[in-house]
């Protein structure tokens, strides 16, 4: 498996303009990574009850994903992970974060993740989780984005067009 990470000041991109069709470098390599991917996983920390604004500005920027015919993060397994300073807010942006790949047609993996960062530290400086119950958490929900990814691979062999979004008129 190949993965591709974009941390935070990876996604600072402006504000999304819809009516702006020119991207930067950075915009681009952001949406054509979701547009190759065979599995996503999004993690954001809890602002306020919600994702980031960062993050969602980024994800705004799936819009050029749209006419795709396999549109948005159409049958991809998605991870989802949120974190906050409180079970309450982790809560909330894991919920937030599964409305959103629903919205873009993507498939959550059955196993989110809430992270409480109001306790002990739970990476070390080398960002390994050092919490044994956490990291095996974190390691399932990897394996279902992966297993989930072999099995689109599997399926295309049988129904080459089983992901692709219909043409108008096709309902």
């Amino acid at each position: 498996a190949e993965a591709r990470m974009f941390a935070g000041p990876d996604i600072m991109f402006p504000i999304y303009d819809p009516a702006r069709s020119d991207r930067t470098q950075e915009e681009t390599e952001f949406v054509e990574a979701l547009r190759n991917s065979d599995g996503i996983i999004l993690a954001s920390p809890g602002y306020h009850g919600s994702i980031s604004g960062h993050l969602k500005n980024a994800l705004d920027y799936t819009q050029d994903m749209y006419a795709d015919r396999k549109a948005y993060f159409s049958a991809r397994a998605v991870g989802c992970i949120g974190v906050a300073g409180g079970w309450q807010a982790a809560q909330a942006t894991l919920a937030t974060l599964r409305d959103i790949v629903h919205a873009l047609r993507g498939w959550p993996t059955p196993l989110g993740i809430t992270i409480n960062s109001a306790g002990p530290p739970l990476f070390d400086d080398d960002a390994n989780c050092v919490d044994e119950e956490l990291n095996a958490r974190l390691r399932f929900m990897a394996r279902q984005v992966g297993v989930f990814g072999v099995m689109r691979f599997t399926a295309r062999a049988a129904y080459p067009d089983w992901e692709l979004w219909p043409e108008t008129g096709e309902w």
